[in-house]
């Protein structure tokens, strides 16, 4: 992704925080607290869509019901940002499952390509495999992956590089967090691509996924 796409995602995510009052920060202390508040519960993210897994079977947002999402959009041909964001999201997962087997198990991870031109289920299928076992590569058509892209409030476009199939695709960079009935809950933390991948970052999004997941 470029520079100037960068700032942008930064921006759409610091809007989403501010506009929906939370830091993704861990607990504070005190027995009596109550119940801390879902920093996107109310929000107008998500909703039905129709798209294909990396097998080639058809997937609906129904046959995750009863069950957390962890959404991220992307794209396998990304040289840099997206690889990065995977290993840090894929590996804080896999931090939260051992941790809880059975609450991580709650967890269905997903990758949506906002590039259905290259990625494929047959381009898809040994990317995500790269990242976690369970991850879902999702794919279909342009109108297809418009219509969930705008639900997730995620923007992209094509930048056009040195050949007609070398361009780069900026977008969004946000991790979703929804609840079994496919409401948001939170943002997962995403930091910068210089950030450790094998510590701090994972150790973030684990610590965001023991918050919310019941």
């Amino acid at each position: 992704m470029m520079n100037i796409a960068n700032m942008g995602q930064r921006f759409v995510r610091a809007s989403l925080m501010i506009a929906f009052g939370a830091a993704l920060a861990g607990c504070s202390g005190g027995g009596d607290a109550p119940p801390a508040k879902p920093p996107l519960e109310g929000a107008r993210i998500g909703g039905p869509f129709t798209l294909t897994d990396q097998n080639g079977k058809t997937v609906r947002d129904t046959d995750f019901a009863g069950k957390y999402r962890l959404v991220y959009f992307g794209y396998s041909f990304c040289p840099d940002i997206c690889p990065v964001d995977l290993q840090k999201l894929m590996r804080g997962l896999s931090q939260f499952e051992k941790i809880d087997a059975a609450r991580g198990a709650k967890v269905v991870p997903m990758f949506i390509t906002v590039d259905p031109a290259r990625d494929t289920p047959e381009a898809l299928k040994p990317f995500v495999a790269r990242y976690h076992p369970r991850l879902l590569g999702l794919t279909g058509t342009p109108e297809q992956i418009a219509a969930v892209a705008k639900a997730y409030v995620v923007t992209y476009n094509k930048v056009p590089g040195s050949a007609p199939d070398r361009y780069l695709m900026a977008h969004s960079q946000l991790a979703f967090l929804m609840d079994p009935a496919g409401k948001p809950v939170a943002l997962l933390p995403l930091d910068d691509p210089s950030s450790d991948i094998d510590e701090g970052a994972p150790a973030a999004v684990a610590a965001e996924l023991a918050k919310w997941v019941k």
